[in-house]
C-alpha cells in the first residue's frame, strides 16, 4: 500500500486474552510459543492499520506504541490497554494550490428585497443540516472488527479510544492495576474422613477468614523486595508500592456443584451453600514488582492452609527485620488475570501524587475512575456485540466448547466420587502412602492438584536469598562493570553493554 495516500491517528486499545496458550504478552524472539503482542502484530499487519518496511520482523517502535501491562507467561488478561499510531479513514488535506492560482473564497452576494432573505435563510438552513464531512467515530475503521476477524479467537479486542489526552503512554499515563487470581473451594480434591492420615481429615480446605485478613496487610505502601523475583537485568533499587486494595471475594453463581462434597464423610467442609466455590484474591496497586502478585498469592495460600499464622505477610514486609527472601515457591501462573488498568484525569491522579504514588505521605482518594473514552464494541452498532458475527456470539462458542469439557469432567468426577462403598476394606488395612504420613504435607500452590513436600518447613526458617543489592553488584560485574554503581553512572548502559557484546563476538569470529 501507498503510505501517503492515507492518515493516521494515534489510538488506545482494550484487550482480553486468555494466556494459557502464549509465552507472556511481550513479544521474544527466543520464544519457543508464540506470545499476544507476536499475534497482534500479525493481525495489524494483515489488516494493514500498519505497513512496516519488514512485516516478518515485530518492531512496533514507528508506530507510538506503548502497553499497560507485560503479562507473564499463562497469565490473562481482560483490560489489558495498549496505545498505537494506525492507517484512518480521515480524510488528508486537501494539497496546496499552485502559486499564483486563484485560491477559493465564500463570497456573499449582496440582494435586496424580502425574496433575496427568504433564499438566504433557506440556505442556511441546508448548511446547518447538513452532515458533517467526516465523523471521527461512526465513519472511522472499526478497528476492534476488524482486527477480531485475524486474531485467534482467545485473543479478543473489547473496545478501542479515539480521542487520547496530550502525551498519552499506556504504561506511564495508567495509575491503577487491577488483578484478580481465582481459585476453589476446596482448593484440591479432599480425602473422606474415613481415610484420611491422622490430622489430616480436613485436608484441602482452605480457612477463607484468615486468608482475608492476611491480604489486608498487604494494603499500603510497604517494600515488597521478599515479595518478587529480583532480576539484576533491571538494576532495580527501588521495592517500594503502594496497594490501594487486597481482599478475598466469592464469584456468584458459577454453577458446578461437586453433591459429593456435601457428604457427611468429608470433614473441614464449610457451612454455606454447596461446592466447590469460587474465590479471587483481589488487588489494587499502582504498580508492581516482577512476580509480585503471584509471591502474594503463595503467602495467602500457605495462610489459609494452616500452613503460616497471617502475621506472616507483616514479616517479610519488614525488610528491616528480613533483608533477605526466604526461599518459597510463588503460586501458578494460569488463574491470575489482569482485569482492568484505570487512566484516572490529570486532576485526579495529582491528587494521589502524581507519578510518586508511592510517597507514604501521600494521601488522597485512591478509588479512581476510568476517564478513558471508550468506545466499546456493540456501542457503534448493536449487532457488533450480538449477532451472527457480533463478540458475543464469538466468546459463546468458546465459552460453550469450555463449558462442555468442564460439564464432562464434573459429571465424570462426581459419578466416580459416589460409585465405592469405603466401608468394604476389600483389601485389607489401608497402608500408609508414601506422602501420607502425619509429618508429610500438601501444599497448594494455585495449580490443578496439591504438591507433595514432606515435612514443611515455616517460611522464616527456610534458605535465604541474596539481597537485591547483591544480585545487582553481581550481575553489573558479570557485564564488564566494576559495580552497579559504576553501571548507573553510565549513560545509555544498557546500549554499552551490547556494543560489547557485539565487539567480543565479532573479535572471537576473526
Amino acid at each position: 500500500m501507498d503510505p501517503s495516500r492515507y492518515s493516521t491517528r494515534l489510538i488506545a486499545l482494550k484487550l482480553a486474552y486468555l494466556g494459557k496458550r502464549y509465552g507472556g504478552f511481550e513479544f521474544s524472539h527466543n520464544g519457543a510459543v508464540p506470545t499476544i503482542e507476536e499475534e497482534l502484530w500479525k493481525a495489524l499487519v494483515r489488516s494493514c492499520l500498519i505497513w512496516p518496511e519488514k512485516p516478518d520482523e515485530v518492531d512496533f517502535t514507528p508506530w507510538e506504541y506503548s502497553k499497560c501491562g507485560r503479562t507473564d507467561r499463562g497469565v490473562s488478561a481482560f483490560g489489558q490497554v495498549i496505545g498505537i499510531r494506525v492507517r484512518s479513514n480521515r480524510p488528508l488535506p486537501a494539497p496546496p494550490k499552485p502559486e499564483g492560482e486563484a485560491q477559493e473564497e465564500d463570497v456573499e452576494m449582496v440582494e435586496e428585497g424580502a425574496e433575496s432573505k427568504q433564499k438566504k435563510k433557506n440556505k442556511e438552513k441546508l448548511t446547518n443540516n447538513k452532515k458533517p464531512e467526516w465523523d471521527p467515530i461512526a465513519d472511522e475503521i472499526n478497528y476492534p472488527k476488524i482486527l477480531n476477524r485475524l486474531l485467534p479467537p482467545d485473543i479478543r479486542v473489547l473496545a478501542w479510544a479515539p480521542t487520547l489526552p496530550e502525551g498519552f503512554s499506556a504504561r506511564f499515563s495508567c495509575r491503577e492495576r487491577q488483578y484478580r487470581y481465582f481459585f476453589t473451594q476446596p482448593a484440591f480434591s479432599p480425602v473422606p474422613s474415613s481415610v484420611a492420615a491422622p490430622g489430616k481429615e480436613g485436608e484441602g480446605w482452605l480457612d477463607i477468614e484468615a486468608m482475608r485478613a492476611a491480604a489486608k496487610m498487604y494494603e499500603g505502601v510497604h517494600d515488597f523486595r521478599n515479595f518478587c523475583k529480583v532480576d539484576g537485568g533491571k538494576q532495580i533499587s527501588v521495592f517500594t508500592r503502594r496497594i490501594f486494595e487486597a481482599d478475598i471475594v466469592e464469584v456468584e453463581d458459577v454453577g458446578s456443584a461437586l453433591p459429593y462434597l456435601s457428604g457427611a464423610d468429608f470433614k473441614g467442609l464449610p457451612a454455606g451453600g454447596k461446592h466447590p466455590k469460587v474465590y479471587y484474591f483481589h488487588v489494587r496497586g499502582s504498580a508492581f514488582l516482577w512476580h509480585q502478585i503471584r509471591h502474594m498469592v503463595a503467602m495467602v495460600f500457605a495462610v489459609g492452609q494452616g500452613l503460616e499464622k497471617p502475621a506472616i505477610i507483616t514479616d517479610l514486609l519488614d525488610v528491616t527485620e528480613n533483608p533477605r527472601k526466604p526461599n518459597y515457591v510463588m503460586a501458578d501462573d494460569v488463574p491470575l488475570v489482569l482485569w482492568d488498568c484505570i487512566f484516572p484525569k490529570l486532576d485526579e491522579a495529582s491528587a494521589i501524587g502524581g507519578t510518586d504514588v508511592h510517597d507514604p505521605e501521600v494521601e488522597g482518594d485512591v478509588n479512581m475512575q476510568d476517564s478513558m473514552d471508550w468506545v466499546w464494541l456493540g456501542e457503534d452498532l448493536p449487532s457488533n456485540l450480538h449477532g451472527p458475527t457480533g463478540l458475543a456470539d464469538q466468546l459463546w462458542e468458546y465459552w460453550r466448547e469450555k463449558k462442555m469439557d468442564e460439564l464432562l469432567a464434573n459429571q465424570l468426577l462426581n459419578a466416580i466420587a459416589t460409585k465405592a462403598d469405603l466401608t468394604r476394606r476389600l483389601g485389607g488395612a489401608e497402608p500408609i502412602a508414601k506422602h501420607g504420613g502425619p509429618r508429610s504435607q500438601r501444599v497448594y500452590d494455585g495449580g490443578n492438584s496439591a504438591k507433595a513436600t514432606g515435612a514443611y518447613v515455616p517460611i522464616l526458617k527456610r534458605q535465604l536469598m541474596p539481597t537485591p543489592q547483591e544480585i545487582n553488584e553481581k550481575w553489573a560485574q558479570s557485564k564488564g562493570f566494576s559495580g552497579s554503581a559504576e553501571l548507573a553512572a553510565t549513560k545509555n548502559w544498557r546500549t554499552v553493554i551490547k556494543t560489547n557484546k557485539a565487539a567480543s563476538k565479532a573479535a572471537s569470529e576473526e
